[in-house]
């Protein structure tokens, strides 16, 4: 299939709230079916997109977007595994789900929402950040090892492991703004982001 990459303006990511429930919604619908069998580790229907899109942002966890010209185009989540979780942090171990939609795709989108990913892990208690995916997932493998997980295959699925390091006060400090920041951008304009980077 061949696929059309646009021109793609600079992005912003922020974190996700539950006003932007919509937003997520459309993002969800408009991944190719190739795209949305990545995300889900496999086949979901319109039905199943709608009904997860209802209550993923009220889930435990975090969820960040990449905004472009004001549309969702990129979107990463971390989830909890296992015992742990608090209001405060995820515990140990978590994982995190990526997808950009295809036409924004190398434009840094990705590397962008794995780097927030991480930053927002590291600050919520996570020692062991885990991705898991199709083997057959390539955008997802290069993204993963780029930042430096481990990669171990089983079957038709990889899972990758990254060690973070400890947050810092300095680091802890910066989280509060940016989260801050994050919410202000949201109330403020919400979905009416324009790239600042």
């Amino acid at each position: 299939m061949a696929v059309r990459h646009l021109a793609v303006s600079a992005h912003t990511v922020r974190r996700l709230w539950p006003a932007d429930r919509n937003a997520v919604l459309d993002y969800f619908l408009r991944l190719d079916p190739e795209a949305r069998a990545n995300r889900f580790m496999g086949n979901v229907s319109e039905a199943g997109v709608r009904a997860y899109a209802a209550q993923a942002l009220t889930a435990e966890g975090v969820m960040y977007g990449a905004f472009v010209d004001g549309e969702l185009r990129g979107l990463a989540e971390l989830r909890p595994m296992g015992p742990g979780a608090s209001p405060y942090g995820l515990g140990p171990r978590a994982e995190a789900a990526f997808a950009v939609e295809r036409a924004f795709r190398r434009h840094g989108i990705g590397a962008s929402l794995f780097t927030r990913i991480a930053r927002a892990a590291r600050h919520r208690g996570v020692v062991d950040l885990h991705v898991r995916c199709l083997s057959g997932n390539g955008p997802m493998l290069r993204l993963a090892a780029k930042h430096g997980a481990a990669l171990q295959r089983a079957g038709i699925e990889t899972e990758g492991a990254l060690h973070l390091a400890r947050p810092t006060p300095f680091s802890l400090w910066h989280e509060s703004i940016a989260e801050a920041f994050d919410f202000t951008l949201a109330v403020t304009f919400p979905n009416r982001e324009r790239a600042t980077a």
